[in-house]
């Protein structure tokens, strides 16, 4: 079945192939998967020059790549490039040697108690034991198995190549966890799938760019507002639920002492954001990357003012708070605005004696979490569009932030002001999760989500589907289809 493409996919994409470690099956797939991208309208090289778009290398499953080998890391000194491009590493395991490995990480997960040995390999640091163990509690034994081979390789974007003579089948990896595959039942269509996916990747851009806009926010004003303190208990409450999902430290996995521009030393794992009507803005938890910023347990510190966002789109607009360290806002912070900027703005009855208007949204957060489950008489799913459901985007992009603005865009809940649910969310595949509340007197903000959780009006989970989503009734719940889930 042709799967439906995104309409923003750039044509032209420039890819430089440079083989290292190979194997015959890894020669093979490599040669087919570039002159499928040649078929395509593509550019392929066997040197980057100054326009490449991406590189494509080569790693044996349990080789340990150098750091100064891998092109993440050297590719732009190596050729002079101006920026670091995009790494691929298409990278071989035998079938024997995946089921092993699947195998043997299930069983250590599946240990009580836990033990540190058996998540012992080569090349990876005193810690890396606790990020895969981690991991595997959160998804299975494939995002364990997923780290590894990402810290094995040095490399981010891994296509894990799984066959012998021929090819079975490619898992897409990537920094935020995801794994969906393509399947090699059909090669012209499996070779299609993994470009589609690259190209898919390749066409997003980042939108962590924000800029200062406007006069600093007077410490006076800022410790009057009820906002901040709210959002640090909205924190606390998540904490208590276990809802964001642990940060993902790179020294944690392997040495690496140049990280340099090639990846952030560590990524964020979620964000949430809250109107300010005083300010006409939204207050929002500030980004992981720069330094470890613990979601359910954060400080005034770890809050950024979001006015709008660049005419660009490349990032948000900020508005900094005067005696703040002023950390740079999470790259969520686009999507948070963008969902705003497509919807209605009301009068609410927190607000009676003036004329304030302010978005129907009032809180929103963005987790790495799935929702297995809602109540659909007070909960709306708005899904996303069918090409993100099929080719995911990379986490923090303008595309991400697109997609999320139009799914709620199709709300009824949140056009309607009759409609009694007051929670809308929508899910991403290979992701996680986004979910706004409405106002509603007598409530904090966030309090409406976490008490949907409690209540089991949101069923939370930690098992992502990696493709299409479908949510089927069972009784008076919508529940997701297990077959969602079962390439897992």
């Amino acid at each position: 079945m042709q799967k439906p493409t995104h309409t923003w996919l750039r044509p032209g994409v420039q890819l430089a192939y440079i083989p290292a470690t190979t194997t015959p099956l890894l020669e093979t797939v490599a040669d087919e998967l570039l002159a499928a991208f040649r078929a395509m309208g593509h550019t392929t090289q066997t040197e980057p020059d100054p326009a490449v778009d991406a590189v494509l290398t080569t790693a044996r499953f349990g080789e340990q790549v150098p750091w100064r080998e891998a092109p993440l890391f050297t590719a732009r000194r190596r050729y002079q490039l101006e920026k670091t491009p995009t790494v691929f590493t298409l990278t071989h395991i035998t079938t024997a040697e995946y089921a092993g490995m699947m195998e043997r990480l299930a069983a250590a997960l599946a240990r009580q108690p836990l033990d540190p040995a058996d998540f012992g390999f080569d090349g990876l640091s005193e810690r890396a034991h606790h990020v895969l163990i981690e991991q595997g509690r959160r998804a299975g034994p494939i995002l364990s198995l997923q780290r590894l081979v990402q810290a094995q390789t040095k490399s981010l974007r891994v296509l894990l190549l799984v066959g012998d003579d021929r090819p079975w089948r490619v898992y897409h990896f990537d920094l935020a966890g995801a794994y969906p595959y393509s399947d090699a039942a059909a090669p012209d269509a499996f070779y299609q799938d993994i470009v589609l996916r690259m190209v898919t990747a390749l066409s997003t851009r980042e939108v962590s760019q924000h800029e200062v806009a406007g006069q600093p926010v007077p410490r006076a004003v800022w410790q009057q507002l009820s906002t901040p303190r709210e959002m640090l208990t909205a924190g606390a409450r998540f904490g208590e639920r276990s809802f964001f999902t642990e940060m993902i430290r790179v020294a944690d996995l392997v040495q690496v002492p140049a990280i340099g521009e090639a990846v952030a030393a560590q990524y964020s794992e979620g964000c949430y954001a809250t109107w300010e009507p005083r300010l006409d803005a939204l207050i929002a938890t500030v980004t992981g990357r720069a330094r470890p910023v613990n979601k359910d347990s954060i400080t005034e510190d770890d809050l950024a003012v979001i006015t709008g966002v660049r005419p660009d789109g490349l990032g948000a607009l900020v508005r900094h708070v005067e005696g703040s360290r002023n950390l740079a806002a999470s790259s969520e912070a686009v999507e948070m605005m963008a969902i705003d900027s497509a919807l209605p703005m009301v009068h609410t009855e927190l607000f009676p004696a003036d004329e304030t208007r302010v978005p129907v949204v009032r809180s929103k957060v963005h987790g790495h979490r799935s929702i297995e489950g809602y109540d659909p008489r007070l909960v709306e799913y708005v899904p996303l569009a069918e090409p993100y459901q099929h080719f995911l985007v990379s986490c923090g992009t303008e595309a991400q932030a697109q997609g999320i603005r139009d799914a709620f865009t199709h709300s009824q809940a949140l056009h309607n002001p009759d409609d009694p649910r007051c929670l809308v969310f929508t899910l991403l595949p290979g992701h996680g999760a986004v979910i706004a509340e409405k106002w509603q007197a007598g409530k904090a903000p966030f309090q409406l989500i976490w008490e949907a959780m409690d209540a089991g009006v949101l069923q939370v989970g930690s098992r992502l589907p990696q493709g299409q989503i479908r949510y089927i009734q069972q009784e008076s719940r919508m529940q997701l289809d297990p077959a969602c889930l079962s390439s897992l």
